[in-house]
């Protein structure tokens, strides 16, 4: 598909969600390949982003680095194109008690949630609050 021009899926990267990033990075580069585009791969860990040479990005990052604002904003610099939400609203949407706030602040409807102290949370009565099952996240993404 010749109107796409050079595609790079952009897949892999430095973050803890690397291996899944890998894993539907390598789908979504099939599957762009198999409708006639123009795909390559490029990984981010692998290659400098100075090197890369496309018309247009797929953006199949995951985690810190991907999904987290600084790599759209890389793009809009050098002017590429991609896919996804821009920096602010990625930046937004990797922290989420931010995004929790943010949706409340806006009348928006949003599972319960509780912000948890290591040292200071009573879990069993935290758990009971929040109708005995839950889903247990980092707020952002640690550096280790």
């Amino acid at each position: 598909m010749k109107p796409f021009g050079q595609v790079a899926v952009m897949f892999g990267g430095h973050s803890a969600e690397r291996e899944v990033s890998l894993r539907s990075g390598a789908a979504v580069l099939k599957a762009l390949q198999d409708a006639g585009v123009a795909a390559f791969a490029f990984d981010p860990q692998q290659t400098p982003l100075t090197k890369l040479q496309a018309d247009r990005v797929f953006i199949v990052l995951h985690g810190r680095g991907g999904e987290d604002g600084s790599m759209q904003g890389a793009l809009q610099q050098l002017g590429l194109p991609y896919t996804g939400s821009g920096v602010l609203g990625s930046a937004l949407a990797m922290d989420k008690i931010r995004c929790k706030w943010l949706f409340q602040a806006q009348g928006l409807p949003t599972a319960d949630f509780a912000v948890v102290d290591a040292n200071t949370t009573d879990y069993q009565t935290l758990l009971q609050q929040l109708g005995g099952k839950v889903m247990v996240k980092p707020v952002v993404e640690d550096d280790d």
